[in-house]
């Protein structure tokens, strides 16, 4: 009991589950706005490895932070528009297009690092994006040191979560959005063009999903390597039943996770010499399991998901 306080009473415990979370939370997201529209994105696997590799390679080159940034968004948005393009104008498999995204865009994105840098045996590093310190807030005990030393993109994923909200629930383009993924016909019967709205919501939230990957190269780690995504897409897909398909409860979902993993991190650290490494890797993904289990019978879906749309059809 005296682990369990030492570790959640810790400033850094909580920094460390932010830091965990900041994918997470983009990737969340960028899959809610997909579904809210209608289409469900099992693209995001390879998404985030594209956004990470896209983003660290333009960083590499010269491009500098923002501009590697702005290079992984687009690299999502790319992907999210062919994935578009086969669902809701071509009416294809949104599970069999999405995990096809998720194996090109892992396949294409390590073919370009290979091709990019042929003769390179251990990943090439860049300075990454540095925590920034808040005059005043960092100060404050406790809260400070976890809350206000984040890295730019961790402020960027919660402003992404606080804009994302603001757009579904308060103005006409996010009602829209909403309405097409639960009744397309209404939404047609408007005059409203219920492809283009579907493709817009797929193309922006792909490219949130990238800005997850760009994160972990950009922010987290100095370098692109091989599995560093390490199935986060999959957990964001499982944290948007979780969150009810709503931003706040998707920034809870992210972070619930975030905390999950930061405490097997340290619980194996104080422990591990009695119990197998192995239980403590499964912890996080059990709990969400378990939350996700008590949340999702409640969950009220798109009633339109996964279902294409032609014009003049009604659900």
């Amino acid at each position: 009991m005296d682990v369990l306080l030492d570790i959640l009473g810790s400033a850094n415990f909580w920094a460390a589950a932010i830091r965990i979370a900041t994918p997470l939370i983009f990737g969340v997201l960028g899959a809610l706005i997909c579904e809210r529209a209608g289409v469900l994105n099992l693209g995001i696997e390879g998404i985030f490895v594209a956004g990470a590799m896209a983003g660290w390679l333009a960083v590499y080159l010269g491009a500098g932070l923002w501009g590697g940034v702005l290079v992984a968004a687009l690299a999502g948005a790319i992907f999210g528009g062919l994935h578009a393009f086969l669902t809701v104008i071509l009416g294809l498999s949104q599970h069999v297009s999405g995990i096809g995204i998720t194996l090109l865009a892992t396949s294409v994105s390590y073919f370009t690092y290979r091709t990019a840098l042929p003769n390179v045996s251990s990943p090439p590093r860049i300075v990454p994006f540095q925590p920034v310190s808040i005059p005043g807030l960092t100060d404050i005990p406790f809260i400070g040191p976890a809350l206000f030393s984040q890295t730019p993109l961790t402020w960027l994923a919660f402003a992404a979560v606080a804009f994302v909200a603001f757009v579904l629930y308060r103005t006409p383009l996010g009602l829209a959005i909403r309405a097409v993924g639960d009744n397309p016909a209404s939404v047609d019967a408007q005059g409203l063009s219920v492809i283009g709205l579907r493709i817009g919501a797929v193309v922006v939230g792909s490219a949130l999903m990238a800005l997850g990957g760009a994160f972990l190269t950009m922010s987290a780690f100095d370098a692109f390597f091989f599995g560093m995504v390490n199935g986060r897409g999959w957990i964001c897909i499982a944290l948007v039943v979780f969150a009810s398909w709503q931003p706040g409860k998707a920034l809870l979902g992210a972070l619930l996770f975030g905390a999950f993993d930061a405490f097997q991190i340290r619980l194996q650290a104080e422990v591990g010499q009695v119990v197998p490494g192995q239980v403590f890797l499964m912890l996080p993904y059990l709990l969400s399991i378990l939350a996700l289990v008590l949340v999702a019978r409640k969950a009220d879906y798109p009633r339109a998901l996964l279902h294409p749309w032609t014009r003049g059809q009604r659900h």
